[in-house]
């Protein structure tokens, strides 16, 4: 059975994943950052899905800009599988990423294993990027909270401001985690830039910060970004 909520014990097994992820996790067994049509990307839910079932991914999310319609449309899929392959699918989290603003900087921040229906989170699922008070980071996590998720700073390496400053005020504002294992290029194999992984990992250790990853893929290949 497939949940579409997350209480507590779900939200720890969320938690120890991202506690037990490493630079080899994605894209092969993890992949917590990825678009469909949705938003931004090119796939449709339904073949993201079966590349992740034929690729033996272990846990994902979609992580469409303000939406969750490609969550619904992927689990449709998987919910239809046949009973006894249950045990071999991919686990399927609730995901978004919400522009946000955060030292007078626009950033990113994903959320997971929310519950979708929760109404404090229905403004942020409206397919456009949030405005004012509501698109302060400590408000975005604030209601990610609220509905049961985790929030993490996403690709904390592309923004304008230095990534010690954006990490030091995400933790401020209550986020949970950050995106350690991000690839800044488009390299194909798909890994982690090394010199932002380091000091990524340096600052999550030091704030006592979850890590995730993810290719962030907009394309037609959820092992590549583009």
């Amino acid at each position: 059975m497939i949940v579409t909520k997350a209480p507590q014990t779900d939200q720890d097994r969320l938690k120890a994943i991202f506690q037990s992820i490493t630079a080899e996790s994605c894209p092969h067994t993890y992949n917590f950052h990825l678009h469909t049509i949705h938003s931004d990307g090119r796939l449709e839910p339904q073949q993201l899905v079966q590349q992740a079932i034929d690729t033996g991914i272990t846990s994902l999310a979609i992580t469409d800009h303000h939406s969750v319609g490609g969550y619904w449309r992927a689990l449709e899929l998987l919910q239809s599988q046949p009973p006894d392959s249950a045990s071999s699918l991919p686990h399927l989290w609730t995901g978004i990423e919400i522009t946000s603003r955060l030292l007078e900087t626009q950033v990113h921040i994903l959320g997971y294993g929310f519950d979708p229906h929760h109404g404090a989170l229905q403004p942020y699922l409206v397919g456009s990027a949030p405005s004012g008070h509501q698109a302060q980071a400590n408000q975005v996590i604030n209601t990610l909270h609220a509905a049961g998720g985790l929030a993490v700073l996403a690709h904390p390496a592309r923004y304008r401001r230095s990534v010690k400053e954006l990490v030091n005020a995400a933790v401020q504002a209550g986020i949970d985690g950050i995106e350690t294992f991000y690839c800044y290029g488009n390299n194909d194999p798909w890994e982690p830039s090394p010199s932002q992984t380091r000091t990524l990992m340096r600052l999550a250790d030091q704030h006592s910060l979850l890590q995730t990853c993810g290719t962030d893929t907009h394309g037609l290949d959820i092992r590549r970004r583009l």
